[in-house]
């Protein structure tokens, strides 16, 4: 377990290595980002392999940092956050792999890139709440230049969107921490100290500073009506930024909500929390609607990325055990089924047809001119629905079941966005991959044939698709973990309000 921070480490590290293999050649810049990303993935694996699920968080790295406002440099994990460490492992490894075309700028881009996976790392095993807004900031600011300089369409606007609403997020964040650590007289930003100054805050404060945090937050999380960002970012967002985005990035504000807002401020939640859920609600139908009229492959799965984080969100307004745990699950499984999506429909398809529209796609015989992209978009696309045997089944069940037991009506209403996805997802498979076919559709095959996928690009997805696959058929490897973190006192004191 001890060997867990050597992934931000190793991360920054590589950062500053790959910028060296940079100057000589693309090649060696490629290889010392997939060596990095690889190392990290290996050590939050061996984590896995020895660790001993407990309520509560267990500390790897405890020092002073800033001593007058009593700032930790204090790393610790539970299963919720190792849940999320083993993600950002696996999107980082899949991601280098979806960029091995790469060749403007390569040891810069996987700079970029691996400094935003290091600041993610750290944000997931962060207990001091002012460590963890350093580590937010840290992943914030790479994003902005994998679009800005490497991006496709509308990268400068995309980019800069995706920022404004990161930063203005990230401010409400520590606006809001801030207040809690001078009004509650706190010692310091570890989380313990944190909640126990925030008890001694008046409970209309207290639903103030709540609604800041958690509101800043949910802006990252996708949560509408903050999520317009997201759609437009991940359609500007070269492929590995776009499978960040949805793969982990998003995930940072849906983590910010359950280890920060939920825990220091819970009744002032419970008095939200009708209001957070219809939001979960609307959320994840508006974005399911506007998917299916989308005529941008890959804004389709943006707004269809923006719908399934919506789940997540309700996962964690509903604050029932199940609930809690299929909203940590959702995290991992979207974060694996959206990674792999973007990565078809951005370096599969887009990068060797040169459009998105899906006019143009259905036209064009994508089945048999890319016969292991259609298969392993059509797989994903069913696992992302929620199809039996993939993660997001046990996930969004868990979130409905759990949801259920708090408001019967909200689950309702949510497991219709569920027959929307599917709307959509079919809608998308068929325009796209099987619109043209007969023996017209083979002959424009053969005599326009598409660059064939690469070994890079088969291992990325088969390593995406085993995770969600597995994950699926064995939920328990993963809910062994998050269960018992649920049981700290922490997410008790959140749940005590509800069924």
């Amino acid at each position: 377990m001890n060997l867990l921070p050597w992934t931000i480490y190793v991360s920054f590290a590589g950062a500053f290595l790959v910028l060296l293999a940079g100057a000589r050649s693309a090649a060696a810049a490629r290889w010392v980002a997939l060596a990095t990303a690889v190392a990290g993935a290996a050590l939050t694996l061996l984590a896995a392999r020895d660790f001993v699920p407990a309520a509560g968080l267990q500390t790897l790295v405890d020092l002073p940092w800033i001593t007058l406002l009593g700032v930790r440099y204090h790393l610790a994990v539970d299963g919720i956050s190792l849940t999320l460490l083993v993600l950002t492992g696996l999107a980082a490894t899949a991601g280098v792999l979806f960029s091995w075309n790469i060749e403007e700028r390569t040891g810069e881009f996987f700079a970029f890139y691996l400094a935003l996976i290091g600041g993610v790392y750290g944000v997931f095993m962060s207990a001091d709440a002012f460590v963890l807004f350093v580590f937010y900031e840290i992943a914030i600011v790479p994003k902005y230049f994998l679009i800005a300089i490497w991006g496709s369409t509308n990268r400068e606007y995309g980019a800069m969107k995706l920022v404004l609403y990161s930063f203005a997020g990230s401010a409400l964040v520590l606006a809001g921490l801030l207040w809690t650590y001078a009004a509650g007289g706190a010692s310091g930003f570890g989380m313990t100290e944190l909640i126990a100054a925030a008890a001694n805050i008046p409970n209309t404060t207290q639903l103030c500073i709540f609604g800041l945090v958690f509101v800043g937050f949910a802006v990252l999380a996708g949560m509408f009506p903050f999520h317009t960002w997201a759609p437009t970012g991940h359609v500007a967002a070269p492929t590995a930024a776009s499978m960040l985005l949805a793969g982990v990035v998003m995930k940072l504000g849906a983590y910010g909500c359950l280890r920060v807002a939920l825990p220091l401020f819970p009744e002032a939640f419970l008095i939200c929390q009708p209001l957070i859920a219809w939001l979960a609600v609307v959320g994840i139908l508006y974005a399911g609607f506007i998917a299916l009229v989308q005529d941008d492959f890959k804004f389709v799965i943006g707004y269809s990325s923006v719908s399934h984080m919506g789940f997540v969100l309700l996962g964690i307004a509903a604050a029932t055990p199940l609930a809690l745990a299929g909203a940590v699950l959702q995290m991992f499984s979207h974060g694996v089924i959206a990674g792999l999506l973007f990565a078809v429909v951005g370096r599969m398809v887009y990068e060797r047809t040169h459009t998105r529209d899906l006019a143009a796609l259905h036209a064009m015989p994508l089945h048999r001119m890319l016969p292991f992209a259609a298969v392993i978009f059509v797989i994903a696309g069913l696992a992302s629905l929620g199809l039996p045997g993939f993660s997001g089944f046990p996930a969004e069940l868990s979130i409905l079941i759990g949801t259920w037991q708090t408001e019967p009506l909200w689950a309702a209403v949510a497991a219709f966005g569920i027959v929307v996805a599917g709307a959509f997802t079919l809608r998308t498979i068929q325009v796209s991959f099987f619109g043209s076919t007969g023996k017209t559709a083979a002959a424009d095959a053969d005599a326009h044939p598409l660059s064939p996928i690469t070994l890079a690009e088969k291992t990325g997805a088969l390593v995406l698709l085993a995770a969600t696959l597995f994950v699926g058929l064995k939920p328990d490897v993963l809910l062994d973990w998050i269960v018992p973190a649920l049981e700290s006192p922490v997410f008790q004191s959140v749940m005590k309000g509800t069924p």
